[in-house]
């Protein structure tokens, strides 16, 4: 038997081993964990901020998708990779353009997520994909393979170094097969869904059906985009759930609160995807932060902080709505008042700390925080090991004392993804 011959006598076993794994046995193979009920997406554009208190928020979701479709480039994108490893919390990439894709993001990503638009057009389902594998072909594979491995072995194998590279890519992405139901929004233009391209609960059980048997996605993303679907998309859930068996059923779209999550989740959905509401957690707290700074005495105690906090916000505010959305998490109204005081908190205790400097050196900068603990360092440990938290606490105070005082930052991704500035 010739070589080729075993290659494809090997690719038949293992795909028939695979398919009757999956209908036979019932084996979940799918590599979208199981257990994930709810995904938080993070936008790295550098107006999307995050708070200072993002590891508390993000240690009750299962999940970050790192991803947006305006002002991303692939150095926002390794700021917020670099910044989320910071919290414990597993991240995947979900990039709008290849290019965004680099060995950095790949490292820290439990998967890459790749877009398919089922009720769109060709584009959207297999254009961007193909510009996608070319790039990887081409520019990001032969790189990826170099640095691994030292020396460049597209002088010695040419094409096919690419050629594997982009291959093994692609075998270890996840696909998120979509179904965009609101054509008023910015993904429905990028897909050129219209109304007529929208789908009844049958059709798109069908285009489910299409994606698990013949594309093989992970996931079946039904999207609203910003507003909730309501009946409409309870029942296309329905449907959908009612005929995939290995593809994980995802829902995005105007979730904030949990009555509707509880639909959607009791509907099918394996879980719900939250975006915009996880950053308006940070522009809530910078407000806070800074009006606590120009009003209140920074000796403040934890409790009377509290107390102000509760009275500054209304009931219905970003960091409850974004923690209603998670079923899991008991009293969201009380700890969104505890998470945003956190955040005051250590806004507070750094502008103390700041006024206290002179213009202080880098070096010094760093002598004055070697003191234990620092600001947040008590409240990351809730959710964080020990040593992360003092990590992190140290992390955030540096950076933006360092900010404060025009010093160079350590991290660049602290000063620039995170809302609180110090004032000067």
């Amino acid at each position: 038997m010739s070589l080729p011959e075993i290659a494809k006598r090997l690719e038949s076993v293992t795909s028939m081993a695979s398919i009757f794994g999956r209908t036979i046995l019932g084996l979940d193979t799918n590599p979208v964990p199981a257990d994930w009920t709810h995904i938080t997406k993070v936008d790295p554009e550098r107006d999307k901020e995050l708070p200072l208190a993002f590891a508390l928020y993000l240690s009750h979701t299962s999940a970050v998708s790192v991803g947006g479709s305006q002002d991303v480039t692939a150095e926002n994108s390794e700021e917020t990779f670099a910044l989320l490893d910071h919290a414990d919390v597993p991240t995947f990439h979900e990039p709008s353009d290849s290019t965004h894709v680099t060995d950095m993001t790949h490292k820290h990503s439990q998967f890459i997520a790749v877009p398919e638009v089922l009720n769109g057009d060709s584009e959207s389902l297999v254009g961007t994909l193909g510009k996608g594998i070319e790039y990887v072909q081409e520019e990001f594979g032969p790189r990826m393979v170099k640095e691994k491995f030292g020396f460049d072995l597209e002088a010695v194998l040419g094409d096919r170094v690419g050629n594997f590279a982009a291959a093994y890519l692609m075998a270890e992405s996840v696909f998120e097969a979509y179904i965009i139901m609101n054509p008023d929004s910015a993904a429905a233009r990028e897909a050129n869904v219209t109304e007529d391209d929208l789908l009844s609960p049958q059709e798109a059980k069908e285009r489910a059906l299409a994606a698990e048997y013949h594309l093989n996605s992970e996931v079946i993303y039904l999207e609203y985009s910003g507003t909730f679907g309501g009946q409409e998309a309870i029942e296309i859930l329905e449907a959908i759930d009612d005929g995939v068996s290995w593809s994980r059923v995802w829902y995005g779209g105007g979730l904030d609160s949990r009555k509707n999550v509880t639909a959607v989740l009791d509907s099918g959905a394996d879980a719900v995807i939250v975006g915009d509401v996880f950053h308006d957690i940070a522009t809530l707290e910078a407000k806070l932060a800074e009006k606590a700074v120009s009003e209140l005495d920074t000796d403040q105690s934890s409790e009377a902080l509290r107390t102000w906090v509760e009275a500054e916000v209304a009931e219905d505010n970003p960091a409850y709505r974004y923690l209603s959305t998670i079923p899991d998490v008991p009293d969201p109204e009380e700890r969104a008042i505890r998470y945003l005081t956190v955040g005051v908190e250590i806004a507070l205790a750094l502008a103390e700390l700041a006024d206290e400097l002179d213009e202080p050196a880098s070096a010094e900068l760093s002598e004055e925080l070697a003191v234990e603990p620092l600001p947040g360092e008590s409240q990351f440990v809730d959710v964080l090991a020990d040593d992360e938290a003092a990590e992190l606490a140290h992390l955030i105070a540096i950076n933006l004392l360092a900010r404060r005082f025009n010093l160079p930052d350590e991290e660049p991704a602290v000063t620039s993804h995170l809302g609180v500035e110090l004032p000067e």
